[in-house]
């Protein structure tokens, strides 16, 4: 009895030492994500006590101090130096965003379910859009924008529809890429089956492909929007004083002898809502649809 006994301890004991060093890689990532979550969180800290805070105590060498004083005067200061530049912005990301979801489904549906002669190219050259700078087409840009604008008799340029249309045509490649990607993860038996029952190219994206099609929009919807809010360089080549959106606006916060950085934090917070919004509402569909296709096509 007592040999038996010893023979079973050796096959127990490695379970136990294995079941350990679980336990303890579990508390390591543990302890390592909340530490990076601490770090990360920091300059929101600094964010928020700082736009609590009245002109007095807003310094650098109290940044991390709470205030003494608590007070709303910079956010009110704030939001309405803000105010223009959240209304141009809202006109410029929601439709911007919206038509490139609108234009890159219908191009990524056409070359990923209805390939024609020359697809793979007309693909490619799409791509090659993508690494084009802003600064390499400032110029040239300006110049299309006044021209095009003299040519249709109306405003383009100085104003939110022409930075509407420069966002929406540089977005094109990436928006492409993405519905592609995401569609040829759709069967081609659902294409094929849908020919056979006599749908077009139309019919068959309305009622088969575009009820599926939520994660890409996501993705397309949160980069483009994000991308259009945070945008600065177009915003300060191609619109005026009148449409600058809300990123001009926050470059433009600053005092003659002292900056006021209770104001400037406060505008920071205003100016970051609604592109946290946007993650909020859609950010779950975000992984699936960006990761769509990584493994196919």
């Amino acid at each position: 009895m007592t040999a038996e006994v010893v023979q079973k301890a050796p096959r127990v004991a490695p379970v136990a030492r294995a079941g350990g060093r679980g336990t303890t890689a579990r508390w390591v990532r543990l302890v390592l994500l909340i530490l990076f979550v601490v770090v990360f969180l920091l300059p929101v800290y600094v964010l928020l006590v700082t736009s609590f805070k009245p002109l007095s105590e807003a310094d650098p060498a109290q940044a991390w101090n709470l205030p003494q004083v608590w007070t709303t005067e910079a956010w009110s200061v704030a939001w309405e130096k803000l105010e223009p530049g959240i209304v141009n912005s809202v006109l410029l990301a929601v439709p911007g965003s919206l038509i490139s979801a609108a234009l890159g489904s219908l191009n990524g549906y056409v070359l990923s379910k209805w390939r024609f002669p020359g697809a793979d190219v007309v693909f490619t050259l799409f791509l090659f859009g993508m690494f084009i700078p802003y600064q390499g087409v400032m110029i040239p840009l300006v110049q299309l924008m006044v021209n095009l604008g003299d040519t249709l008799g109306i405003s383009l340029y100085g104003g939110i529809p022409g930075l509407v249309l420069a966002h929406v045509v540089y977005g094109i490649p990436i928006c492409t890429l993405i519905f592609r990607n995401y569609y040829v993860t759709i069967p081609d038996e659902l294409i094929e089956a849908s020919r056979v029952d006599g749908a077009g190219m139309l019919r068959t994206l309305w009622s088969i492909v575009l009820p599926v099609s939520g994660p890409a929009f996501a993705v397309v919807i949160i980069w483009q929007f994000t991308s259009m809010w945070n945008d600065f360089l177009f915003a300060v080549f191609l619109t005026g004083p009148t449409s600058w959106p809300t990123t001009v606006m926050l470059n433009n916060i600053a005092g003659a002898v002292t900056t006021p950085y209770s104001q400037q934090m406060a505008a920071a917070i205003l100016a970051s809502i609604p592109t946290m919004l946007i993650y909020l509402l859609l950010g779950r569909f975000f992984m699936r649809g960006l990761m769509a296709g990584a493994l196919k096509g």
